[in-house]
């Protein structure tokens, strides 16, 4: 064997149990007890718990066009030292990836250079489907993604009709960035000039449920899967968890942990992102569907700007802030404060991303599956802080912040990538497969 993990806990989305992990090539090859087969390497891993390799389903590395505040290889970094073996990155870069020539030359920027495993998404536009049919089998594309809504970048699509035809165009995912663009213009009277609160009083809950209620019955009428991004409201909660058949959702950790007014008290315009932090309300709800097991993944929307950028008066400034970094130990002080199990949090950033996005050979620990894997120390506290932030951009709306639980290691095709908070391992991530 290359690598056999000893004395760990391996938790899957059902159950825990205490087993070793024999790696060869990449791949996980036997679990057991496995004391007696010899190995190039052996990693203790007693008192630690060994996940499938977390992914992060929504971030944004910046590049191409606006490396200042990320790339590639420093967002990858990010991921990896915060436990995150794979990540879905987005197309609304410089220029937006809305053709094939535009997304292989981006997945031949992201080889030799990114430190996890990753896939991208293809932007929609009204006039580019023949572009999505080109692209859609590639390894290493995810989905389409489509805003209903404006936010950064120029990626627009908010007429429905144009809408209902990119899901009959593709079996691919779509997954949604669902503000309604109507709704936001006729709005903008809302924001007031230094006032990053006035932020969600702009861009509010109908704004948002609007978008949401056309985009789950266009999903019924077409019988389409679809996948709506970081949901925000009580409102939108209620009604998506009744409606399951097509579509699933993902929320972020900031949605999870922050609330106005006093995020934008303490943050300013570092609180500002879209869809934006709402009153505590919207966070009681959302909190309540996580203890309910009602929401199907957590994405950080991991999307930075530099200091510089965020400092501006509102509404100059930017919308976005990182979170790849941060995601896991955000779940796992829910693991701690007892909000969640420890398989929820599998079924969260794991077996749910697989089974929704049909990931080939990801997801499980399971002979003949890929050596991902996030090792864990739950009795690990740790002040997170700015002078830790791997991404460019240098600040984390978290700084300051205990957690309780964190990662201790990222394997990733079988090899050790960063161990107990120093990075050893080369940029060697791969473009995931799907079926």
């Amino acid at each position: 064997m290359d690598t056999i993990i000893e004395n760990g806990h391996i938790v899957s989305h059902e159950k825990i149990t205490k087993n070793d992990i024999a790696i060869k090539n990449g791949k996980i090859v036997k679990i057991g007890k496995l004391g007696t087969i010899k190995s190039k390497k052996r990693i203790d891993a007693s008192g630690l718990h060994i996940l499938p390799g977390v992914f992060d389903t929504q971030v944004h590395f910046r590049e191409p066009g606006n490396t200042k505040k990320e790339d590639l290889k420093t967002g990858s970094l990010a991921a990896v030292a915060g436990g995150v073996t794979s990540v879905f990155d987005m197309p609304n870069n410089k220029p937006s990836i809305t053709t094939k020539k535009l997304f292989q030359t981006k997945l031949k920027r992201a080889k030799g250079r990114m430190y996890s495993n990753y896939a991208f998404y293809f932007g929609a536009e009204k006039n580019n489907i023949k572009e999505i049919n080109k692209v859609e089998k590639l390894d290493g594309c995810c989905g389409v993604k489509v805003f209903v809504g404006s936010s950064t970048g120029t990626l627009l699509v908010s007429n429905h009709e144009d809408i209902k035809k990119i899901m009959k165009s593709t079996k691919k995912m779509i997954s949604f960035h669902s503000e309604d663009e109507d709704e936001l213009i006729k709005r903008e009277r809302f924001r007031k000039k230094n006032k990053p609160q006035s932020h969600y009083i702009w861009r509010d809950v109908n704004t948002a449920l609007k978008s949401t209620r056309k985009l789950i019955a266009n999903a019924n009428k077409t019988k389409k899967k679809i996948h709506i991004l970081h949901i925000t409201s009580a409102e939108e909660v209620n009604i998506l968890k009744k409606n399951k058949k097509y579509v699933s959702f993902e929320v972020t950790p900031q949605h999870l942990v922050f609330s106005a007014p006093s995020a934008y008290k303490k943050l300013g315009t570092y609180a500002q992102m879209n869809p934006p932090i709402r009153d505590s309300r919207h966070k009681k709800v959302l909190r309540q569907a996580l203890k309910n097991n009602d929401i199907d993944l957590i994405g950080s929307d991991h999307a930075p700007h530099l200091k510089s950028e965020k400092k501006l008066s509102y509404p100059k400034s930017p919308s976005g802030m990182p979170g790849v970094q941060t995601l896991l130990p955000v779940l796992l002080n829910e693991v701690h404060k007892k909000t969640i199990s420890l398989n929820y949090l599998v079924r969260l950033t794991s077996f749910n991303v697989i089974k929704i996005f049909k990931i080939k050979n990801k997801g499980l620990i399971k002979e003949g599956f890929d050596a991902d894997l996030s090792i864990v120390d739950l009795n690990k506290k740790m002040k997170f802080s700015n002078s830790m932030v791997k991404s460019k951009c240098g600040w984390s709306p978290f700084h300051g912040t205990q957690f309780n639980g964190w990662p201790v290691g990222t394997i990733i095709n079988g090899n050790k990538v960063f161990w107990n908070g120093k990075l050893i391992g080369k940029p060697d991530g791969k473009p995931i497969k799907f079926n």
